[in-house]
């Protein structure tokens, strides 16, 4: 005779919850505060975070693909490997927008990503900021400097994008 088998003590035991199959109507509904936008200094602290998550990638990525490339291949010389791990930097920040709309930079400045109704951007948003972002960073960055202005505080690839980052309370 077999006895059940416990499962091992770091897996937590069901919990048995309440269902709330109707919720009570909320008759005085309270309006959401209006998101804060986001500033210039706080995506710039945000992107000094995310560089050790993304370096990070960027070398797994290329841990990955030296058994086939040899160390023959320059990123930035190397068109096929230069997309290539521009894909892999592209897969880590499209994963946290989409999934759960932060970065790691974002969770530590408490700062959301948000298209234009409120929600996390889809892949194509989430592709478009990605490759505006490049051209904010061209002209000297003018693109990010011009969050800096306006009451908005968008970049030129959140414009582009139909996507901003928003204060968390």
């Amino acid at each position: 005779m077999q006895t059940a088998r416990r499962p091992p003590s770091w897996i937590p035991e069901p919990v048995d919850e309440p269902r709330v199959t109707d919720p009570a109507p909320d008759t005085n509904p309270e309006p959401a505060p209006p998101a804060r936008p986001c500033g210039l200094l706080r995506r710039l602290l945000i992107m000094l975070y995310d560089l050790l998550p993304v370096v990070a990638t960027v070398m797994l990525a290329a841990l990955v693909a030296l058994p086939f490339t040899g160390d023959g291949v320059r990123l930035g010389l190397d068109p096929l490997y230069t997309l290539y791990v521009l894909a892999a930097w592209f897969a880590y920040l499209g994963l946290c927008w989409t999934r759960a709309g932060q970065t790691l930079g974002m969770r530590a400045w408490k700062v959301r990503i948000v298209d234009e109704t409120g929600a996390r951007p889809g892949w194509r948003a989430a592709g478009l900021r990605f490759a505006a972002s490049w051209l904010s960073a061209l002209p000297l960055g003018m693109g990010f400097v011009m969050s800096a202005f306006g009451e908005e505080r968008m970049a030129w690839h959140d414009r582009l994008s139909g996507t901003r980052l928003v204060r968390l309370p």
